[in-house]
């Protein structure tokens, strides 16, 4: 029997119900562009507050961040490359932590030729910050594909600085080559590999404490998690770092999972929570759905992951999973408190999502996947309460967890635009690490700080890894400063 993936879990609340007194509603962010058949949104990180919207058939576009936009880029076109169509095509991006100074980004795609196979490689920007060197590209891995579906094609950096992907199972139905619960195989999994190191004749390496790494067994090393169908977006809570998952179902449930290192989610042997084909089933360690919806009209067919919203300007939805189903067109917020999960339907037969979205605010978007346009959710005040404002003053929070290692989360809000630092400094002075240094708009943010050596903290310098002791950590906006103590405990 699958157990829960871990106590905290108690129980599942599904509520379907219309909007709060504070209004929600969808809006176009980008009312002059379309794009043919949108399939990711991405921000580089890199201060621009440009957006990136990928087109299956090959070609990500780059925009600003401004509603009154009338013109996009091509940033890279490899149509010549893609095989697109049905499940195939270019479907994901992540840029290099670091991606600022070293112009790195990363993208999974299908091809067929000379066999039908995912492609993930690395690009370089050009000399142009909108254009991308073709040329640049290098292969990091490729993956054959037994059929045309299930693909996976998220690729995104966690807060550890490697790159997790998702594959599919291989496809057809029913994962007839049982390739998820295959652990000699990379179909069905989430991987986790380097791409700052190479190692063995690849292009990258892979993580020291990666559950499968050293195995004598010939499982593969890049596993990270596995027993998965066709994961259709996975995404990190940019503040508690927990990573949520949604696997699209196979004839009965769609299912929302909380990934854990090295953890069974149960496919082909479960479809959510229920049996689907036990024969191979060798565990008794599965890991549960933190939810899971029937194929119905009022749940869907087809679930589309989403994030848990950080962002500042829709409050009602802040720190809850935002999620839709692209066959019913149906949105919900999914709220993990106390133990307890309550989904909440939010928007009826309103678009088919085919992937969401954040910019570098933590605002969130959506792409709607047959007519091309972006969208985003805003609120208004219908009985003034839960109005979304901005924060009215600068705040610096206290770190949590504190004491920790090997890592902690800052949060802190701005009152208004302006240039930012947070900094570590020990107890004599001496700047540890600068976490932050950028121009940053009016709003809430978290950051992550971690004791462990650069090669695993791509943002936090030269440094070694640090010893148990006081820290302090010291936030500058405009002429806004504050400084809390943090403790490193090993």
């Amino acid at each position: 029997m699958k157990k829960f993936a871990s106590i905290f879990i108690l129980f599942l609340s599904l509520i379907s119900c219309s909007h709060s007194k504070a209004q929600l509603q969808i809006e176009q962010a980008f009312p002059e562009l379309t794009f043919q058949q949108p399939v990711d949104i991405q921000n580089a990180g890199d201060g621009s507050n440009r957006l990136f919207v990928l087109e299956q058939r090959g070609i990500i576009s780059v925009f600003p961040n401004n509603s009154s936009v009338s013109t996009k880029a091509i940033f890279l076109d490899i149509t010549d490359r893609v095989a697109s169509g049905g499940e195939m095509g270019l479907l994901g991006l992540a840029f290099h932590p670091d991606y600022k100074n070293n112009g790195y980004f990363y993208v999974d795609y299908t091809t067929n030729s000379p066999s039908r196979r995912t492609i993930i490689s690395r690009f370089k920007v050009s000399g142009d910050a909108n254009k991308t060197d073709k040329s640049s590209e290098l292969i990091l891995m490729q993956i054959e594909q037994p059929y045309s579906n299930h693909n996976g094609g998220q690729i995104t950096f966690g807060p550890d600085g490697y790159l997790y992907i998702s594959l599919g199972d291989g496809g057809s139905g029913g994962d007839p080559q049982n390739n998820a619960q295959n652990l000699q195989s990379l179909l069905g999994k989430i991987l986790r590999i380097d791409v700052n190191k190479t190692d063995n004749g690849k292009n990258y390496s892979i993580p020291t404490d990666n559950p499968f790494k050293g195995n004598t067994s010939g499982n593969r090393e890049e596993i990270y998690a596995y027993g998965l169908r066709n994961v259709w977006r996975f995404s990190f809570d940019s503040l508690t770092k927990q990573l949520w998952a949604a696997d699209v179902g196979q004839n009965a449930w769609e299912e929302i999972d909380l990934i854990e290192k090295g953890g069974n989610y149960g496919w082909r042997c479960y479809e959510g929570l229920h049996t689907y084909n036990t024969a191979q089933c060798n565990s008794n360690n599965y890991i549960n759905p933190i939810l899971e919806y029937g194929h119905n009209s009022d749940g869907g067919f087809s679930i589309t992951g989403g994030f848990v919203y950080r962002g500042s300007k829709v409050a009602e939805l802040y720190g809850k999973y935002i999620y839709a189903d692209f066959i019913s067109s149906h949105i919900w917020s999914l709220e993990l408190k106390d133990g307890k999960v309550t989904n909440k339907k939010i928007f009826t037969n309103a678009h088919p999502v085919s992937t969401f979205g954040v910019d570098e605010a933590n605002e969130l978007y959506f792409a709607n996947y047959s007519s091309g346009k972006i969208y985003r959710f805003k609120q208004t005040d219908t009985g003034g309460t839960g109005k979304a404002e901005l924060p009215d003053k600068f705040k610096l929070y206290q770190n949590f967890p504190n004491p920790f290692n090997p890592s902690t989360n800052i949060r802190y809000q701005l009152a208004a635009t302006g240039y930012v630092t947070l900094k570590i400094f020990d107890v004599l002075g001496n700047e540890v690490a600068t976490l932050v240094d950028e121009l940053q708009q009016s709003g809430v943010y978290s950051s992550s700080f971690s004791t462990l050596p650069a090669s695993h903290s791509a943002r936090q310098g030269g440094r070694s890894s640090l010893t148990s002791g006081i820290y302090f950590y010291q936030l500058r906006a405009g002429s806004f400063v504050s400084t809390k103590k943090l403790i490193v405990m090993k």
